[in-house]
């Protein structure tokens, strides 16, 4: 991130900042920064902005909260932009042989007993690196244009294919939501948090997470990924107790019934089979155990009167006391 003290505050630049302020303040009221928000180079993830996804992007930012890790809390809101633009650096190209660009912006917050400790931190170069959390429309792969989500790509990012390194090129940017300070960022010169489908907490794709664990060699990933992998494998383990009680409540009804049905078999003989039964199995002997009780409950007694019986009134009492 390019992280600078702006000394000297103009008046247009004042005048743009009290459109965000609910009174006038002056200039030594202000402190202001400039922050680079994201370019056009590949990440860390293995992705990057086009070029035009850029000039949207710092459109958008104009006017967006400063955070801490991307906690979107009142008590971590930090700065606010009051000025974003799009900025080509002369003679410089990307890995991938585009010229680069940034998105830079200027910030501020007010001169307060309470931001003191950011205002230093941020003098002393401590908080530097800055991540951005938005929505992107498109994730297109560099190696065979597909779309990355739920297409039909099958490249791996981060993988070289004939020589050619594979990314995704993000484009179409639906909103930005907040940038944020961080401590590892995702791109190497700013940081950039990507969220999907309209996450304002910069939610990971899971497919795209999973994509990079199967990858070869050793993998990064960001703090919106960590906190995405987490939620994800909690709603696995959550799930998995859930398939855990029906298969034993659906083994325990399989054996009742089968113990029932099969009364020369013994009991811990049905359960031992059953133990080994796949839940499609369990499932199978249970309903046709189940068909087996349902026409003995419902098939006639031997000595039940019939219809003529009922007719001619007469009364069966071939095995009643006399």
């Amino acid at each position: 991130m390019d992280n600078e003290q702006d000394t000297n505050i103009s008046e247009d630049e004042l005048g743009l900042i009290n459109r965000y302020t609910k009174r006038a303040f002056s200039a030594e009221e202000i402190y202001v920064f400039s922050v680079v928000l994201c370019d056009n180079e590949i990440d860390r993830d293995f992705e990057c902005f086009d070029s035009s996804a850029l000039d949207t992007l710092a459109k958008l930012y104009a006017g967006k909260s400063g955070i801490l890790d991307h906690d979107p809390t009142a008590k971590n809101q930090t700065a606010r932009i009051y000025k974003c633009e799009v900025e080509a650096v002369a003679g410089r190209k990307t890995s991938y042989g585009a010229p680069y660009r940034r998105i830079k912006a200027k910030a501020y917050l007010p001169r307060s007993e309470k931001n003191s400790e950011i205002i230093l931190a941020l003098d002393s170069g401590i908080k530097k690196e800055v991540s951005v959390g938005c929505s992107m429309g498109k994730s297109i792969c560099s190696i065979c244009g597909a779309e990355t989500r739920g297409g039909s790509c099958s490249h791996i990012k981060g993988r070289r294919y004939g020589g050619k390194l594979c990314y995704a090129v993000l484009s179409e940017p639906r909103d930005a939501y907040e940038w944020s300070f961080v401590a590892v960022p995702a791109q190497r010169e700013a940081g950039v948090i990507k969220a999907f489908n309209g996450s304002m907490k910069g939610e990971k794709n899971m497919e795209d997470i999973f994509k990079k664990l199967g990858s070869d060699g050793d993998i990064t990933l960001t703090h919106g990924e960590v906190k995405a992998l987490l939620r994800e494998i909690d709603s696995l383990k959550a799930k998995a107790r859930d398939g855990e009680l029906y298969r034993e409540e659906t083994e325990a009804e399989m054996t009742r019934l089968c113990s029932i049905a099969e009364p020369e078999l013994p009991l811990e003989t049905i359960k031992s089979v059953a133990s080994r039964m796949t839940l499609d199995e369990l499932k199978a002997f249970k309903r046709a155990y189940e068909k087996r009780m349902s026409k003995i409950a419902t098939s006639a007694p031997q000595l039940a009167p019939t219809e003529s019986d009922k007719k001619k009134r007469v009364v069966n009492s071939a095995y009643k006391g006399i």
